[in-house]
């Protein structure tokens, strides 16, 4: 591998990432595996972000005695463990939602619960 084609790694992960979680997405019918594509899909999103504020060499972004050079960009980690936070969060929401269809239509399929109504 070149030296430029090892940068590409990651944001060929995120592709691979991303296309697999639309696939799971648009055309699985089960319930969990669509909230495991959206899952797979904020990790890419969160790898994307990571793969922004790296900077070879660069090191942690502490201001108290820091050694001269380049430092990796904090807001892209920041982001990422605000994406993280709320990632957990709603995926705890859809999967408690997945809970009460169950329990009401006793099935985890897609086109089954569009029949919920009020």
């Amino acid at each position: 591998m070149t030296a430029s084609t090892s940068y590409n790694v990651p944001f060929l992960a995120v592709v691979a990432l991303a296309g697999i979680a639309f696939y799971i997405i648009l055309f699985q019918r089960n319930l969990i595996k669509l909230v495991m594509g959206i899952v797979i899909l904020e990790s890419g999103v969160n790898l994307f972000l990571v793969s922004l504020g790296y900077r070879s060499g660069g090191i942690a972004p502490i201001f108290t005695h820091a050694p001269e050079g380049i430092m990796v960009l904090p807001v892209p980690q920041a982001l990422t463990l605000t994406s993280i936070v709320i990632g957990v969060a709603t995926t705890a929401l859809m999967l408690s939602m997945i809970m009460l269809i169950y329990r009401h239509t006793g099935d985890i399929d897609a086109e089954k619960s569009r029949s919920l109504k009020g």
